[in-house]
């Protein structure tokens, strides 16, 4: 596999987040509309997309400093680290923005009133009595804090340890699902806990992979270094989502006939699908690596467009009651 010129590691690095991010809004939307939802609704769940593939996008970015260990910190490795930073800054206020852009979406359809008629009130009501609301802040604030920390170590990359950004990154990822639909349960505790594995795993072997495809497959030798520390990472977040996906579904549909019945069945059936097909794409590559057969990277990358979807129907499921 040769490595990629820096010209098209650069296009690929511009362009490749900005498809992967549509495809994840255009899945949330479409997913949303089978599922009958509409105005307010309809915003919502396309905005949940949104920070939904921010979220994950600051995940992996924070997985950078483990897959380009101390060791393979030469000019290159530097460099990969760097770019990191200034995409993490970029993404950050993306996912800031979507946020604070969600609360006065999410008052309104809590309200039941259009966005033009929205009140400060109703904004502090939902992001004060409302779990879903209070959620939504912490959220806003994992986000800044991502930010500011990506901002401090563009400054210094001293100031602020890489492990700092990853771990703030997934409890901002984590907030929004253990606040939302999850807490009206019966199983409350189990469904919270389920639903941190679940998200948080996939979110490091979707951030982990993307980032891993971006910025560290450009230079061979760090791939080489990174490679089997991202393998290890997927498959144990592989088995974790698998199982804590069907533990969560059990507990949100406790009659197994609800999934052929209801849209939210429906929504997790087609997520359920695409994992499967992550799991074989990702089986594959592993395989063609071992063997030395290549392109990986060309599987990698139809992996993480395949990820990108299941991103916009599990934002679509968030939204959808059972």
């Amino acid at each position: 596999m040769g490595a990629p010129t820096a010209s098209r590691g650069s296009s690929a690095e511009r362009v490749a987040p900005l498809v992967w991010a549509a495809l994840a809004v255009g899945a949330a939307l479409l997913a949303a509309v089978l599922a009958q939802a509409a105005g307010i609704t309809l915003a919502a769940t396309a905005l949940r997309g949104l920070t939904d593939a921010a979220a994950v996008a600051c995940v992996g970015l924070g997985l950078v400093t483990v897959l380009v260990p101390t060791s393979a910190r030469d000019a290159r490795g530097t460099t990969v680290i760097r770019r990191g930073d200034r995409a993490t800054v970029v993404v950050a206020g993306v996912w800031l923005a979507a946020v604070l852009v969600s609360v006065a979406v999410r008052s309104a359809e809590a309200v039941g009133r259009p966005l033009g008629a929205l009140t400060a009130g109703d904004v502090g009501a939902f992001v004060t009595r409302v779990a879903a609301g209070r959620g939504t802040v912490l959220t806003a604030l994992c986000a800044a804090a991502v930010l500011g920390c990506a901002i401090a170590r563009m400054r210094s990359p001293e100031s602020v340890p890489g492990r700092v950004v990853l771990v703030a990154a997934l409890l901002g990822s984590l907030t929004p699902a253990v606040t939302g639909h999850t807490g009206s349960s019966p199983e409350h505790s189990l469904a919270v806990v389920t639903v941190a594995f679940h998200v948080g795993a996939a979110a490091l072997w979707v951030g982990g992979l993307g980032v891993l495809l971006l910025l560290v497959a450009p230079h061979r030798a760090l791939l080489d270094r990174g490679l089997p520390r991202f393998s290890r990472i997927a498959t144990v977040c592989l088995v974790g989502t698998a199982l804590t996906g069907v533990a969560n579904a059990v507990l949100r549909l406790p009659v197994l006939g609800d999934l052929f019945s209801s849209s939210y069945g429906a929504l997790i059936l087609a997520k359920t699908g695409l994992i499967v097909v992550l799991a074989l794409l990702g089986g594959l590559a592993r395989r063609r690596l071992q063997r030395g057969t290549l392109p990986v990277l060309r599987w990698a990358g139809v992996e993480v467009t395949v990820m990108a979807v299941t991103i916009g129907i599990a934002a679509a499921l968030s939204q959808t009651a059972p």
